[in-house]
């Protein structure tokens, strides 16, 4: 095994890929009472440590991740998780622990299709969408053995970034994150732990980081913004309470919003996007699943990628949340307002999702964001400026609702 601490250096800023692995939820039904354990993780060097042993043996595979958008209305300030330097012989550096060859998606408007097979007859197992990172194991006859997260399959190599030109590629399209520790993690509308719940969070997910080094100038932006309430101040301690302990707080992305988590309960980290599993949906009796399910489904998926817009509606040109749902939906006959709450409301509640079903998230006092479930414990929403349309787990937050629209 070659070189366990292998860290992305440039200029004088230290980054660690630490190897966060993809999480593929079964289809499982909503949750009445989700109860959120606020659990320290172990130090860093620990964390170092169990990833050399998994990387020895065997039992992992590579990180990856995204980056912070541009379009942001507060400052975005960088995140830094500095575990010392490590640079091959030769001068080069790898951004994974246990793998050399790097590639990145980028050659691709949107994503990029993995294959069970190096074939256009293969079955499609995965999706990697723009600036995604994997592994490459070999490139043979055109098409790249590859693994991603948690798909290992073959994509077109042509639509690939390699070796070196991925190694300089990488800062410039990678983020800054951080991976939850708990089972399930409290996200708060402030930085203090009586401020009022925003949403809950899931094991292993990852949300990119805003700002780590808060000040009250940031604060006080976020409330306006935010609209927070004085009495949601109050209960967050008043701001001179809330100044005391802003090192202990980092601002994170929740979709198009901004949260903030303790740092004692997650892990900073810097990395690529990576593949996510997919499977084709059909209509069938012994699933309870309908033709026009299916096709929603599937017509939603070809859309991954493009681009979010804040009250669009346009599935190429760009969309927020509900103009997404809304825009899937019209094509079928299907008549939805242009806001998640309230779709929420003209949605009949069910316990068992199916695909086509949409999941609804609250930022504590109201929905405020929703998703299509596609089947296999998994949605496709449009999320944010910097990932757009894109796929995660159905619980990457607590859904408040599930709501279908057509049988």
């Amino acid at each position: 095994m070659k070189n366990i601490k292998d860290v992305f250096v440039k200029k004088n800023i230290k980054w660690f890929a630490i190897g966060a692995i993809a999480v593929v939820v079964a289809a499982i039904p909503i949750r009445a009472a989700m109860v959120a354990r606020e659990t320290p993780m172990a130090g860093t060097d620990v964390v170092v440590n169990k990833y050399c042993e998994n990387v020895a043996n065997g039992s992992i595979t590579p990180s990856a991740v995204v980056a912070v958008p541009e379009t942001a209305t507060v400052e975005v300030e960088t995140a830094v998780t500095e575990i010392g330097e490590a640079i091959t012989e030769d001068g080069h550096v790898k951004l994974n622990l246990n793998y050399s060859r790097l590639g990145i998606a980028s050659k691709v408007d949107t994503y990029l299709n993995v294959r069970s097979k190096p074939s256009k007859k293969g079955r499609i197992i995965g999706k990697m969408t723009k600036n995604s990172g994997c592994h490459v194991y070999k490139i043979k006859g055109g098409w790249a053995k590859i693994i991603s997260g948690k798909v290992k399959g073959y994509v077109k190599s042509k639509y690939l970034v390699t070796d070196k030109a991925a190694e300089k590629l990488a800062p410039k399209v990678g983020r800054d994150c951080v991976e939850v520790g708990a089972d399930s993690l409290r996200v708060r509308a402030l930085p203090s732990m009586t401020a009022p719940i925003y949403t809950i969070i899931e094991a292993e997910e990852e949300f990119q980081i805003c700002k780590e080094n808060l000040n009250m100038a940031f604060i006080e932006k976020i409330i306006k913004k935010q609209k927070i309430s004085k009495k949601a101040v109050k209960r967050s301690g008043g701001m001179e309470e809330i100044e005391k302990n802003l090192d202990a707080w980092i601002c994170i992305m929740v979709d198009d919003d901004y949260a903030f988590v303790s740092k004692e309960f997650v892990t900073a980290e810097y990395s690529l996007k990576r593949a996510v599993k997919v499977k084709k949906v059909s209509a069938s009796k012994s699933s309870g699943v309908s033709s026009g399910q299916a096709s929603i489904v599937e017509y939603a998926k070809k859309f991954l990628g493009n681009r979010y817009v804040w009250g669009g509606s346009s599935l190429t040109g760009g969309t927020d949340c509900s103009g997404f749902t809304m825009s899937l939906y019209a094509r079928y006959g299907h008549s939805l307002p242009h806001n998640a709450a309230a779709q929420a409301g003209c949605t009949r509640s069910v316990s068992s999702p199916k695909p086509g079903d949409l999941f609804f998230y609250s930022n504590g006092s109201r929905i405020n964001h929703v998703a299509m479930y596609i089947g296999g414990g998994m949605v496709i929403h449009a999320s944010n400026p910097t990932d757009g349309i894109k796929i995660s787990t159905a619980y990457y937050r607590h859904p408040v609702k599930i709501g279908r629209v057509m049988n």
